[in-house]
């Protein structure tokens, strides 16, 4: 995160020398610097005509590349107030009340769901297609009734009853929810993701000194500080989430700090992409405020940081100024300073945050536009370059597709209506389904399966029936035996050039003549790339905590703070485990955890010091990249960023795990969304830019088939051409016994033996040539399985672990640490040599053993 320290008294105001070169480099296309923009923000007269002149060059460059010549936008919403209540104390706002004044009037906490509905189902009928839910911060963080409200409604928080809204405005009434609920934590803002195509939060300004002096209007309102804010956008960039956000200008901030605050917005939008839109906001003073005495921006100025903005921001971003702010015929100055969208615009309800201010009339404002060559159409809430993935949720495709035209705006005449959020048709991929029992998650199973499986996962029973019997066509289709054949003399031609209906035909093969012939093809190739010796590392896992509030379904790993068997250890417990596993003869240590908030940002570097201070000459093998994300939300360093700093301090490679699947549906039925495909890939792929090789991981056997293995395998082989980073590939069954989602009745019970030996041979397959290794994991499949794999393909055994908490807890019976004699012993049953090895395939030094 960049210093946000502001000087505490004003800066003095550019001088009209320092405005005129500014105003001509921006001109030149020059990029500027926080002096030059301030300045920029000084223009007036000539000074800002010409600075006009630049912002719409800028403006019509960017809707040319977008496809959209001389559209300015606006989207047709309805405002819903779900709550009036905050925890902040922002001197110059209107629409937050007490407890008391909401009594006085006869008003409740928040609006009911009725009261919500009734709002968009009218927006609806006027033509609306947004719902935008504005409300104060935490409410409940601040004031006993609106904790009692919310848990009298059955909801733990605000944000949860936002999310149950969302989802009841999507299916009751078609309108599309743009939600700005307020300062959001990583895990709220995956939540919410899936219930709203588009998201906000304002700004404001990065000064400090408005935030921390007494007196100053965002003086004690802790969602107030600029870095928190700062935070969530970088945090919103990460997730793909479609972001609106912006300045509030005129509430006391410096020039200097205006230009600070807009080059931190193109700062975030640079390094993710995901601000659709930047709006501009003029102060109004407002009766009954702390700042009702203080003067409104004057006009001047406010163009002058609108033309700014458009300069500084580029063409990709849109920028907004809400038209009800100023007078109708200013407007047009609004335009001429490079805006393209005037936000959204209600038939229905007022401005409640402006409520003195008055909507202007659409067919004004739509001939305002044309007198100045400009057409206003209707948008969604998303901007249509972000109605796609990553940045679309599957969930709400069908819900956009409705409304959307062929230009990604809203379609002339088309009437909002209500549609399923998600569709329980009957199959996985149709279905999108996802959410569990509440109870699964905190007590287990109580029942065999839930008691509404069939209307949210659809009728399963043919497949329930087909897992539970063994069948070896498992999810797969049966293959006649020619085709077979074509598929193994194209493997044994061109083995990772296989096509995806080859390589599908040979991971669906049933047990029998097809699949001997697929192991044996995988065992030549592996004889081919690295001989027949099994390798083993001696290594120690330490799983530093089990405390974990990620959700992820099919984890029994986790455990809140307040559990029996919830764990944390401290960095001398680690640096303990460190020297006993150099005493036992371990080379490497693999150090991975639950994602605990309450651990600082920081600990991930300081248990890695740790490690190595105690032990320098261990090869510390740490951090999945949903770690390495937890760490980037946490420290506000990039991923880049991050990931050097934890190599200085000592991490020699990463596990490639939290992959499961990478197929972002799946994803979801396993994770709730945790670390989208995109963002492992990112990790991973950064991890090994900055000289840290992974490992690659699937974890198979549970809501999965074939082509997503297929497909996963195919993946890891493109991104191996790229980068050459991933030491090995580590098939990791799906350990059911003790799993969420297996108690819940949605997970089958792990893969089958021909599953294992299928994957193990095609993942030899698909990666000959990319990545040498393929590792069994003994403790997922036991010393049986194991040896059958060494005869498809598999080359490496693993480490001795001598504490691996995972897949133990998971239910997994085949123990969590093995000696090296009961490796080779493995390696020897497969009529195989054995040797030790380092992290890195290297032989081991005779010294290190003595």
């Amino acid at each position: 995160m960049p210093d946000l320290g502001m000087p505490t008294m004003p800066a003095r105001r550019p001088v009209d020398r320092e405005v005129a070169r500014a105003v001509t480099r921006a001109e030149a296309g020059k990029t500027l610097d926080l002096a030059e923009v301030t300045a920029l923000l000084a223009a007036r007269g000539d000074e800002l005509a010409r600075l006009q002149v630049v912002a719409s060059r800028v403006r019509d460059a960017g809707l040319v590349a977008v496809g959209r010549p001389g559209t300015v936008t606006y989207s047709p919403k309805v405002f819903v107030p779900v709550t009036r209540l905050c925890r902040d104390r922002c001197h110059y706002c209107t629409f937050v009340s007490t407890p008391g004044q909401l009594e006085r009037s006869d008003e409740a906490p928040f609006l009911s769901v009725d009261e919500v509905l009734e709002i968009c189902r009218e927006g609806a009928r006027q033509g609306c297609a947004e719902a935008l839910f504005t409300l104060g911060d935490r409410p409940e963080a601040r004031w006993p009734e609106a904790q009692q409200w919310l848990e009298e409604a059955g909801y733990d928080s605000t944000l949860e009853y936002v999310r149950a809204l969302a989802v009841r405005v999507l299916e009751e009434t078609g309108l599309l929810p743009h939600l700005n609920p307020g300062v959001m934590t990583w895990p709220e803002l995956q939540r919410l993701k899936p219930v709203a195509p588009s998201m906000g939060l304002m700004l404001e300004t990065t000064s400090r000194r408005l935030f921390e002096e007494k007196g100053q209007p965002h003086h004690g309102s802790p969602d107030k500080d600029p870095a928190v804010r700062l935070r969530v956008l970088e945090d919103a960039g990460r997730l793909s989430v479609p972001f609106t956000t912006g300045l509030l200008v005129g509430i006391g901030e410096t020039l200097a700090e205006r230009a600070d605050s807009l080059l931190e917005l193109r700062r975030v939008h640079r390094s993710y992409g995901s601000v659709q839109e930047v709006i501009i906001q003029n102060f109004r003073a407002k009766e009954s405020t702390a700042m009702r005495a203080v003067d409104d921006l004057g006009t001047v100025e406010y163009l002058a940081a609108i033309a700014t903005a458009r300069v500084v921001l580029g063409p990709g971003v849109r920028v907004q100024a809400p038209p009800n702010l100023v007078d109708l015929d200013e407007c047009r100055a609004l335009l001429a300073s490079g805006v393209d969208d005037f936000g959204g615009i209600s038939p229905v309800t007022p401005d409640h945050v402006n409520p003195e201010r008055p909507w202007p009339a659409l067919d004004d404002l739509a001939t305002l536009c044309q007198e100045a060559g400009f057409t206003l159409r209707r948008r969604l809430t998303a901007h249509p370059e972000f109605l796609d993935v990553p940045w679309l949720d599957p969930r709400l495709k069908a819900h956009v597709d409705a409304l959307r035209d062929d230009d990604g705006l809203l379609r002339d005449g088309v009437v909002p209506r209500g549609l399923p959020w998600q569709e329980p048709d009957g199959g996985f991929e149709d279905s999108g389904r996802t959410d569990l029992h509440v109870a699964i998650d905190t007590e287990g199973r109580a029942t065999e399966r839930r008691s509404d499986f069939d209307d949210v996962f659809g009728d399963w029973s043919e497949l329930r029936e087909r897992v539970r019997s063994g069948s070896p066509a498992l999810l797969g289709t049966a293959v006649g035996s020619s085709e077979v054949a074509a598929a193994l003399r194209a493997a044994e031609s061109d083995p990772a050039g296989l096509s995806r209906d080859h390589a599908l035909t040979l991971m669906s093969v049933p047990s029998g003549p097809g699949l001997e012939a697929l192991c044996a093809l995988a065992d030549d190739l592996r004889r081919e790339a690295v001989g027949d010796t099994v390798t083993y590392v001696v290594n120690r896992n330490i799983n530093f905590t089990n405390v974990c509030y990620t959700g992820c379904r099919f984890c029994a790993f986790a455990q809140r703070r307040t559990d029996a068997d919830a764990y944390s250890l401290s960095l001398d417990e680690v640096a303990s485990r460190a020297h006993e596993a150099v005493a036992a003869g371990a080379t490497e240590v693999c150090v991975q955890g639950g994602i605990d908030p309450a651990l600082p940002g920081t600990y991930y570097a300081e248990l890695a010091r740790a490690v190595k201070t105690a032990e320098p000459g261990l090869h510390l093998h740490a951090y999945s990249p949903m770690e390495i994300m937890n760490g980037v939300a946490r420290t506000g360093l990039s991923i880049r960023e991050l990931l050097v700093s934890l190599k200085e301090a000592g991490v020699d490679s990463l596990p490639g795990t939290a992959a499961e699947i990478l197929d972002d549906d799946v994803r979801w039925v396993l994770t709730k969304g945790k670390l989208p495909t995109a963002q492992w890939i990112e990790v991973v792929t950064t991890a090994h830019s900055v000289g840290l090789p992974t490992t690659a991981t699937m974890m198979y056997g549970h809501v999965d088939q074939p082509h997503h293995w297929v497909d996963h395998l195919r993946l890891l082989g493109e991104l191996q051409r790229e980068t050459g980073g991933f030491t090995e590939i580590v098939p990791l069954p799906f350990v059911h016994q003790s799993s969420p989602i297996y108690l819940a009745g949605v997970a089958r019970p792990g893969p089958t033996v021909r599953d294992n030996r299928a994957v193990h041979a095609m993942a030899r397959v698909l990666l000959h040539g990319l990545v040498d290794h393929v590792q069994c994991s003994w403790v997922k499949l036991g010393p049986e399985v194991c040896t059958q794999v060494l005869h498809g393909g598999v080359d490496d055994l693993g480490g001795t672990l001598m504490e691996e908490t995972i897949s133990r807890m998971a239910g997994s019976q085949n123990g969590s640490r093995k000696e090296v004699a009961e490796l080779e012993a493995m390696a020897h049953a497969a009529g195989r040599p054995a040797q030790e090895r380092t992290t890195s395939y290297g032989r081991v030094p005779q010294a290190v053993h003595g």
